[in-house]
């Protein structure tokens, strides 16, 4: 690459890490993190093709700075835990805005999948929910209980094993990002067909809404959960995949970074729709209009933290960097 190009290609983002180094302790400690090794990284390159060139001595002399200036404020705020909620797990949502919509996607096509496969072969829900759940559910179908299995277990103890395995499966699609970014679409389509499945042998018996007022009380948040974490483990996949101008290893690293942070940021989710599945769910006799309006606030918020929240604070930040550009 020319120097000429590699500097017009990079200047903005020089400019913008000298305004971090100007205003250091109102950035985000991640941001920095990312900002220095961005910049360590075009200093490499620089040394490797200009080692002469003054805009080698210009990236030798930025990191220097920016590198002081991170250690001298390396101690934690007592804020990072309210910003970390409120600033960082937005930000890298909004960083990974492709990533959810392509989990999103994965995911609705696995349940129309399993829509689809239900309504072709009778036989299907069991094989994809099990004998045992099968014969069950259609015991309580004719007690006239269909979602009776809710109420089958204790409340605290339910709390406990449903929220554990609730993370547990967020973790386990985030983690299946190692072996590349099939392995957390596989999980996503798993999870989709479940859920097509399930619903559409209801629909069969002519429980449809009986069932979805029951299940997405506490399933708006678990599902849209799941959804969120395979965009983590997509993210950290592309890091094999798609190492751009980093090292494979750094790439992988970084979309590491980044998929932990958005799995944190479900925990709580996974914890509310536990309560919500164990506490309340096994309620069927709550109004129908309570229940939907539990779904909606969820979906709201769902729509709020992880969708507008993060345009919000980033969109026009975007934007005018575009037109700078430009």
């Amino acid at each position: 690459m020319k120097e000429i190009l590699f500097i017009r290609n990079n200047i903005e983002k020089w400019k913008a890490i000298e305004a971090l180094v100007d205003n250091i302790n109102s950035v985000m400690p991640d941001r920095l993190a990312d900002a220095y090794t961005d910049l360590t990284s075009d200093l490499a390159f620089a040394q490797t093709h200009y080692p002469t060139s003054r805009i080698t001595i210009y990236l030798n002399n930025l990191s220097s700075a920016l590198h002081n200036e991170i250690y001298r404020n390396k101690r934690e705020k007592w804020k990072r835990m309210i910003t970390f909620w409120t600033q960082e797990v937005p930000d890298v949502m909004w960083k990974e805005r492709r990533l959810l919509f392509l989990s999103f996607a994965i995911f609705m096509i696995s349940v129309l999948i399993g829509v689809v496969s239900t309504l072709g072969d009778e036989s299907f829900p069991r094989l994809i929910l099990g004998d045992g759940y099968m014969d069950q559910t259609l015991e309580n179908i004719a007690q006239g209980k269909p979602m009776g299995i809710y109420g089958s277990e204790e409340e605290g103890v339910m709390f406990i094993g449903i929220t554990l395995n609730n993370v547990m499966v967020s973790f386990y699609t985030f983690v299946t990002g190692v072996l590349t970014s099939f392995m957390p679409g596989y999980s996503l389509f798993q999870n989709g067909v479940m859920v097509g499945c399930f619903d559409t042998f209801f629909y069969q018996h002519g429980l449809l809404s009986e069932c979805l007022l029951t299940t997405m009380l506490h399933g708006t948040l678990e599902l849209s959960s799941i959804v969120v974490a395979g965009a983590a483990g997509l993210a950290m996949g592309n890091g094999w995949l798609f190492p751009g101008t980093y090292s494979r290893l750094v790439s992988f690293q970084r979309g590491a970074k980044r998929g932990m942070k958005i799995i944190v940021g479900t925990v709580p989710l996974f914890i509310v729709a536990g309560f919500i599945e164990s506490f309340i769910t096994r309620h069927t006799e709550i109004n129908n209009y309570v229940r939907l309006s539990i779904i909606l606030l969820s979906f709201a918020f769902v729509v709020f933290y992880f969708i507008y929240l993060p345009y919000k604070r980033n969109y026009h930040l975007e934007d005018a960097n575009r037109k700078t550009k430009d």
